[in-house]
């Protein structure tokens, strides 16, 4: 499966830290990441890592990737208290997923539950679409 990684900042620390935790699963798995984000996982779980510009396109070469079914899962921890000037790009991540059905989590409740569904194989579907 191919997974894609994005944190906003102040959920940088929650992604690594999900990382490190679901590392024996994601090992299995193509991860693409924005660049800071995939960075600090690969460091922190030794992962390797497809790095995407963050800030200057990052989210744009994600979305593109999911419209061209290039991607099975996006986890994206998202910040929705605070307004961010990229918000923008954050809507159309999501629209695209929708768009193409592409689970999403954007929290680590559903992240945890989209984990357990792709080791269980339940997300195995992906694989024929």
């Amino acid at each position: 499966m191919n997974i894609a990684l994005i944190a906003h900042n102040v959920k940088k620390e929650l992604m690594v830290q999900f990382c490190i935790a679901y590392s024996g699963i994601l090992k299995n798995h193509n991860i693409c990441a924005t660049d800071t984000t995939g960075r600090l996982v690969s460091e922190a779980t030794g992962l390797e890592i497809t790095r995407f510009l963050g800030s200057q396109g990052g989210g744009e070469r994600i979305a593109s990737k999911i419209a061209c079914n290039e991607i099975d899962m996006v986890l994206f921890f998202r910040d929705p208290i605070t307004a961010k000037p990229d918000e923008p790009n954050d809507m159309t991540i999501l629209r695209v997923c929708d768009g193409h059905d592409i689970p999403i989590a954007t929290n680590m409740a559903t992240a945890e539950l989209l984990i357990h569904g792709l080791e269980r194989g339940d997300l195995d579907w992906r694989l024929y679409k």
